[in-house]
């Protein structure tokens, strides 16, 4: 240091000056025998607790300390192997044995990691280096006569897929991988098979291995972006192409369907969101987006397809909804689909189709309390169609206010009040008959109790609801003064 000490400095120049601070920087971070060994006894003891992260840190900063040592980098290599990280292992395996090429453990070692990428080749050769200098090590020997094996396996595999013979091919690869766990090739072979066999979850499962064990891969990522958009899972696949996108902005197809995911997971979050605000016309809209936008891949379609068929129910427009809910069906059975079309065929009075299809629903996911109570509510409903529906009479729809029904019935008892029709005997006593319908839905569907009963398939006027005693049903004409037989005057409740 008294060197350094002793410069002119004067006379040196700038990067001079930076070179001259670099080596002394380099100099002073040189760590000394003891703490490299301090270092190499952390990582021991962690190792030995199963703290391998921890353990990881220590050795590196023990190679780091002491970067000719061959035990360390065998330290740091066995770790690696532990949290299979192959490409870190095989590097550190592979100088060690450049410092030390007769440490026959960092060989063996390095076969097992070419073993499990199956790269058969180099394994063989590690494995036969280890029988001339070690003959009587029994693992390298099985090993080197057993890898020729496994290397034909890998090129039947291969000849399978060519030839279209997936299974097959799917079967030899879920054999090899037993063995060669971390061998990209082989999942990426199976996963091929899979979408081959339209198994497309299994591949998902292989891509995103492939994935871990090939970090930053466009290909990948866009791979299993495209795989989840065919499963329906907007998110995930826009999760996916993100990743994508974030290794090349402007890929030159990441980017194009990365837009095209992203439009559509925004319609169907909107179909979800405008459904839980009971703003069911803009859920109707949001999901015809989606449908205008995808018309290809069914799964999407189907996405769309069920809010259509959902929202659609709930706005009461039955007819649209059993047509999207038909559509949807026709794509995928789904429980839930099912009892929005018992839903849609309830509010067309076909209750037999109705209760159909809630009975299927409840095939498909057996103890589904919404189609249990579907089907009861339509076999109550069938049974009460052969009574009045109040609703029906005010012409309202099953979910309207009590405002609205007031309007509904001063409109009705306006148009079918008896004073009306003096001049047709038959005329004045169906105008009768219609009158006292409208004043009873009156008065059913303005009491939340009665309106209660009714929704739950009692008329509440009927003798056996009330068990044989109660309230009567009054006459609608006693709210009138009456002058002469059918000659009223209006005082509307």
């Amino acid at each position: 240091m008294d060197y350094f000490l002793n410069i002119n400095w004067n006379k040196i120049t700038p990067c001079l000056v930076l070179l001259v601070l670099e080596v002394v920087l380099e100099f002073s971070d040189c760590a000394t025998p003891a703490e490299v060994n301090k270092h190499l006894e952390l990582g021991r003891d962690f190792l030995a607790r199963g703290q391998l992260s921890d353990a990881l840190t220590h050795y590196h900063a023990a190679v780091e300390g002491d970067p000719n040592n061959y035990l360390t980098y065998f330290k740091r290599g066995t770790v690696y192997y532990a949290l299979g990280k192959a490409k870190f292992a095989l590097q550190d395996f592979t100088k060690v044995l450049e410092l030390k090429p007769d440490f026959t453990s960092a060989r063996l070692q390095r076969a097992n990691v070419y073993l499990k990428l199956a790269q058969y080749r180099e394994a063989k050769e590690d494995y036969l280096q280890i029988t001339y200098e070690d003959p009587a090590n029994s693992e390298a020997l099985s090993q080197y006569h057993r890898v020729d094996e496994y290397a034909e396996e890998l090129r039947l595999a291969e000849a399978y897929y060519r030839g279209g013979d997936f299974r097959a091919a799917a079967e030899l690869a879920t054999r090899l991988l037993e063995l060669s766990p971390w061998a990209a090739q082989l999942r990426q072979l199976r996963a091929e098979c899979y979408v081959a066999l339209n198994d497309l979850f299994s591949a998902v499962s292989d891509i995103r291995s492939v994935n871990r064990l090939q970090q930053d891969s466009t290909d990948g990522y866009l791979r299993l972006a495209a795989l989840l958009y065919r499963l329906g899972h907007v998110s995930d696949s826009l999760k996916e192409i993100r990743e994508c996108l974030k290794l090349d902005p402007e890929h030159k197809e990441c980017f194009p369907f990365y837009k095209k995911v992203k439009k559509i997971d925004k319609f169907l979050i909107d179909c979800e969101q405008a459904s839980e605000a009971r703003d069911f016309n803009e859920c109707i809209r949001s999901a015809n987006k989606v449908l205008q936008l995808e018309n290809e891949v069914l799964l999407v379609v189907f996405e769309g397809r069920k809010w259509l068929c959902s929202c659609s129910v709930k706005e009461e427009l039955f007819t649209e909804a059993l047509t999207a809910c038909d559509s949807a069906l026709q794509i995928q059975k789904d429980a839930r689909v099912l009892c929005d079309r018992g839903d849609a065929l309830l509010g067309l009075e076909m209750y037999e189709d109705a209760i159909h299809a809630f009975k299927e629903a409840l095939q498909l996911e057996e103890g589904l309390q919404r189609a249990k109570d579907g089907a009861a509510r339509a076999q109550r409903a069938q049974k009460q169609a052969e009574q009045r529906d109040y609703y029906k009479i005010l012409g309202v729809k099953r979910s309207a206010s009590k405002q609205e029904i007031v309007k509904a019935y001063r409109k009705a008892a306006q148009r079918w009040h008896p004073d009306n029709f003096s001049g047709d005997d038959s005329a004045k006593k169906l105008a009768e008959k219609k009158f006292i319908d409208i004043a009873a839905a009156k008065e059913v569907l303005t009491d939340p109790e009665k309106r209660a009963q009714f929704d739950a398939g009692v008329d509440p006027l009927e003798p056996e609801a009330r068990g044989g005693h109660g309230a009567p049903f009054h006459s609608p004409f006693h709210h009138f003064n009456t002058v002469s037989p059918f000659q009223f005057k209006f005082h509307f409740n």
